[in-house]
């Protein structure tokens, strides 16, 4: 995809998720890897409602800005994800209502957070792991996702928000949807007792879409 296209699918995506409620005021932000091996990512005080396709920063393949906006303070997060997942070709970042509410809850399990409901969420996430909380833009915050060395595409910052890395933007979007939509599931359904997937059916969507499950 040309440059102008990704910079325009960029802020077309981002406006998509800010219109649905997905991530409001100036939270939140995006970045996906160009042809020639840089990043354009969303500046900083950025509103997914109003990117501008010529101001997003843009960083060359040596991670050094050579044009547009200052980036977002979470940049940690975006370069941990490239670092350590050679697929990733996006990142998104949004602080979503139902994920952040999930991260809260007493009774969760860090190492596999969402609870297994539905079969695409299995497929476009695999295990999501709960990370501490952080203050916003603490570096600390890429280190923790170094830490679990490319074994997942996407965690939780607890109190603050979800982090997906997908293979290209549509994919890191769509997978970013799921995880909200599963945590709201998850809360809506807390207390209920619902028929949750087996491990058996499980293992079965990730043998069949080769899911990282480890």
């Amino acid at each position: 995809m040309s440059e102008s296209k990704l910079r325009e699918q960029i802020c077309e995506m981002a406006a998509s998720m800010f219109a649905r409620g997905l991530t409001g005021g100036a939270s939140g932000n995006i970045s996906a890897r160009t042809e020639d091996g840089g990043l354009l990512v969303s500046p900083t005080g950025s509103s997914f409602g109003s990117l501008d396709p010529a101001r997003l920063s843009r960083f060359d393949e040596r991670g050094m800005l050579i044009g547009g906006d200052q980036p977002t303070k979470e940049m940690p997060l975006h370069s941990a994800f490239y670092e350590t997942r050679g697929t990733t070709g996006a990142v998104v970042h949004l602080h979503s209502t139902h994920a952040v509410a999930w991260s809260m809850m007493p009774d969760i399990d860090p190492e596999n957070l969402l609870p297994p409901l539905t079969a695409y969420a299995v497929m476009r996430l695999g295990k999501v792991r709960l990370l501490p909380f952080f203050v916003p833009g603490d570096p600390a915050m890429g280190d923790a996702v170094r830490g679990l060395a490319g074994k997942r595409s996407a965690v939780v910052l607890a109190n603050h928000g979800p982090v997906v890395a997908g293979k290209d933007l549509e994919a890191a979007v769509y997978a970013m949807e799921e995880l909200e939509e599963t945590a709201k599931l998850a809360l809506l359904l807390k207390g209920h007792q619902p028929r949750m997937l087996t491990s058996g059916q499980v293992q079965r969507v990730v043998d069949k879409f080769d899911v990282d499950w480890d």
